[in-house]
């Protein structure tokens, strides 16, 4: 038989010597007879097949994609157990996978692959995904092909090719028990479920479970691998004997390191950005006097206070000064003047500066789909209240997307994705993360996120590119999207971000119960970090008087010192210089391993125990109530006032920037394109230049340099100059309007279509003054028409007189009739003295 099992009776090893380089690897249990009986059915092992997979056929593949998936099948080939596919968000990571699951299907016969997520709504999207994936080889669409079966129970039907289940769910299912459907809708480093898992069991180990062996999937798709691979969650993946597949846009160090550092691909989103794939952003700021100082409610004033829970109000008179700073907002108190204030400056700042073209045929301004991010669901309720109110609007015009509210989210966001209503819509953590709403504008940050992983993701809400029909469906003022504008309110783009773990684990256990375990004794990781972040929380909300109160029950240590003790406990390297002066006692030759280990537990039950003497019953009692605050004061007094509201500086960078490549890109090709040779060489033969050769300058444009859009560069000089006129709705007069000014034919950007409308009345003025009314009545009807048609198409020529709309008031024929000889003299004056 050619399969191998070594054992210690701890660790398996398992070796197929059918494989072309037979190289053993760890397994959690035995494969099943059944199992083994199948293997020596088939010719070849699944190794062996892996190495005669067709070369790809690229039809159709971004060049990303292609690499990602060449790049992987190679390393397969080469047996290597673990891949990480890093591809920036809004690149195609999920249609990269189904085309690479495909093959493996296909050319490789995997028996079945398993798509892993951490939450139902990127499982749903997934599932999404395989049901449009249509093959390049292949007419029928990919769930015609092969069986996908997105997993609700535990049950796993044994026809299913492709497996779409939450890390969560499988877990339970490895454990034996069912799973409720809530405990998938958040990310499981957020997720009440797995934090109390892990109180009451301790991450309890799986054990094989017959209905599931360890070889039920060949491959597993990690999505979001950033996010879910940890603690816990690890021991799922190594329960199957699988290849681990890794999809990311956002890895950290921990992430390289489970995947063995082999990377077979890394697009980042600035790559993505310069190929098209994803749309660049700008950042405008917007500061209030609140936001920034925060404010103090002075005894005596009568306020509302209202409870957290259930938002019921009651009115009192306030005994003593309550100092409030800016991370007190919307936690201790709320002021509407601020979320007011921040609203109306975004609306302000909408029309005059951010999106100021969008004004719809009954000469209302559309607002662009913006997404809100706010801090708590309370918090998301108080801005869509004043949203609705700011912007004169109804319920349909703003919604929460929150797994809290009463509609069906998904609808929710569906609508919001694709109908025109809702124009705004506000979450908390919804679709923060890995959700695909195209149309998406604007970003509006209302609250700060620590965790670069996390900001990365959210931002990637709006780099998504999208055609500008669709876009067209659901905002119909915009021409496309060449950007998305992130609106921060809150730093959120300058505060400082950690790609670290998260201290804080047990987020469900009250503190009073974390506090009574440490003062028990009970010595746990977990424990001790969860505290740590609790009062690392708690010593920047405390007033100076609660800190100073705080001395007298611990000994007259601050909060700070007893974290840093907490966290030291458990912290390797301080454990192993404690146990390094020790081991320095004991003459070399007696340093054992066993002695070695021995100082080291020592070390750490001495930094356990100096943590946790600390803690008593009083203490205890006084740091569990000076943290309670059931309700939040309504600062209703205090009125704010908007401090800044401009681009940020490195937006004003980038605006310099793209004009600079605007720039550049034209001197560079203006001895290679006909238009732009004239533009900058012969600029007194302009009038020459046709509406094929403006088309050829930007379809070469959208090719080499897919960033400058003439939407964009337009931006880019508004955000730099006083631009009076407002941009061309055609993009090709657009272009023409930067190019006369990149070249220095204008001074100022000015709208093309406006340049030759201008000068057209001045000429008109000039022929008039010099011979009382040169042209009749129906001569200056065809002249307009002559305008309007180099308006549009930057030309005349006489045979265009044979064409729409000339040839419907008598063509060339006619004219000749209406001017007789000078009629080639005046369609060359016009496409001289247009043009100037």
């Amino acid at each position: 038989m050619p399969f191998v099992y070594e054992s210690t009776g701890t660790i398996t090893r398992f070796t197929d010597y059918r494989d072309p380089k037979p190289r053993g690897r760890n397994v959690f249990s035995f494969h099943k007879p059944e199992t083994i009986a199948e293997w020596l059915k088939k010719e070849k092992s699944l190794r062996e097949r892996l190495l005669s997979i067709p070369a790809l056929d690229e039809t159709g593949l971004r060049p990303a994609q292609i690499v990602a998936v060449n790049n992987l099948e190679h390393s397969f080939k080469k047996n290597r157990p673990k891949a990480l596919i890093q591809m920036a968000t809004g690149a195609g990571k999920t249609f990269t996978a189904a085309t690479f699951v495909y093959r493996l299907l296909k050319h490789a016969d995997a028996k079945r692959i398993l798509f892993l997520v951490d939450t139902k709504n990127l499982g749903e999207q997934a599932e999404q995904e395989f049901m449009t994936f249509q093959p390049n080889d292949d007419n029928r669409k990919f769930t015609e092909l092969y069986n996908v079966q997105r997993l609700s129970s535990s049950y796993i039907a044994s026809d299913s090719q492709v497996c779409i289940s939450t890390i969560q769910r499988l877990y339970s299912i490895l454990k034996g028990e069912e799973l409720d459907e809530s405990a998938e809708l958040d990310n499981p480093n957020e997720n009440s479920w797995l934090q109390n898992k892990m109180s009451k069991n301790k991450a309890v180990p799986v054990e094989y479970t017959p209905k599931v062996p360890i070889e039920q999937f060949d491959f597993i798709v990690i999505d979001e691998a950033h996010r879910s691979i940890y603690n816990l969650w690890k021991q799922v993946l190594d329960y199957f004997d699988a290849f681990l597949i890794g999809l990311t846009a956002t890895p950290d160090k921990r992430t390289f390191g489970f995947f063995n550092e082999n990377v077979v691909s890394q697009y980042t989103y600035e790559e993505s950005v310069t190929d098209g794939v994803n749309v660049p952003y700008d950042v405008y700021t917007i500061e209030t006097e609140i936001s920034q100082k925060g404010e103090t409610i002075k005894a005596g004033w009568f306020v509302d206070r209202r409870d957290k829970l259930t938002r019921k109000k009651r009115w009192q008179q306030e005994d003593e000064d309550t100092e409030y700073k800016r991370n007190d907002l919307d936690k201790k108190v709320v002021n509407p003047s601020q979320i007011r204030n921040i609203i109306r400056e975004y609306k302000k700042a909408l029309k005059t500066t951010i999106y100021p073209n969008r004004i719809d045929e009954n000469g209302e301004y559309e607002v662009p789909k913006t997404l809100v991010f706010a801090k708590t669901d309370s918090h998301a309720d108080d801005i869509i209240k004043l949203i609705r109110e700011e912007f004169d609007e109804g319920n349909d015009f703003c919604k929460k997307v929150t797994y809290k509210i009463e509609e069906d989210p998904k609808s929710v966001l569906n609508r919001f994705r694709n109908s025109y209503y809702p124009r705004i819509a506000v979450t908390v953590d919804m679709i923060a993360t890995g959700t695909d709403v195209k149309p998406l504008e604007v970003l509006l940050f209302m609250r700060d996120v620590k965790s670069i992983n996390y900001f990365e993701q959210m931002k990637g809400r709006g780099t998504r590119t999208i055609n500008s029909d669709s876009l067209q469906l659901v905002t119909k003022t915009a021409k496309t999207k060449t950007h998305f504008v992130i609106v921060d309110a809150v730093g959120a783009t300058k505060s400082k971000k950690t790609d670290s773990r998260p201290l804080e684990r047990k987020k469900s256990v009250p503190m009073k119960d974390l506090l009574g375990a440490i003062t028990m004794g009970v010595a746990d990781e977990d424990l001790f970090l969860s505290l740590a972040n609790r009062l690392i929380r708690l010593e920047k909300q405390i007033t100076e008087k609660e800190k100073n109160r705080l001395l007298e029950f611990s000994g007259g240590k601050n909060l700070k010192q007893i974290t840093k003790k907490l966290i030291t406990a458990f912290d390797q390297d301080e454990i192993e210089t404690k146990a390094q002066i020790e081991i320095d006692k004991i003459p070399v030759e007696d340093q054992t391993p066993a002695l070695i280990e021995e100082a080291k537990k020592e070390a750490q039950e001495q930094l356990i125990l100096e943590a946790s003497k600390t803690f008593n019953g009083e203490l205890n009692g006084y740091l569990d109530n000076v943290r309670k605050q059931h309700e939040q004061i309504i600062d209703s007094v205090n009125i704010d006032t908007v401090t800044k509201s401009e681009w940020e500086t490195t937006s004003v960078d980038k605006a310099t920037e793209i004009v600079k490549d605007f720039s550049e890109y034209l001197e560079t090709n203006k001895d290679e394109i006909k238009a732009l040779s004239i533009f900058y060489n012969q600029p007194y033969n302009r009038r020459d230049i046709t509406f094929k050769m403006i088309k050829d300058v930007m379809e070469k444009l959208q090719l080499e340099k897919p960033l400058l859009a003439p939407d964009y560069v337009w931006n880019a000089y508004a955000t730099l100059e006083d631009v009076k006129s407002k941009q061309p709705k055609d993009e090709l007069t657009a272009l023409v309007s930067l190019i006369r000014r990149a070249c220095g034919i204008d001074s100022e950007l000015k709208a093309y279509d406006k340049t030759i409308e201008n000068n057209f009345k001045t000429w008109i003025f000039k022929q008039n003054a010099g011979q009382h009314n040169r042209f009749t009545k129906e001569q200056l009807d065809w002249l307009r028409m002559i305008k309007d048609h180099v308006v549009s198409s930057y030309h005349i020529e006489i045979d265009d007189l044979d064409y729409t709309p000339f040839d419907a008031k008598g063509g060339k024929g006619k004219m000749h009739q209406l001017f007789g000889k000078q009629m080639k003299d005046i369609i060359n004056e016009l496409n001289e003295v247009l043009a100037a």
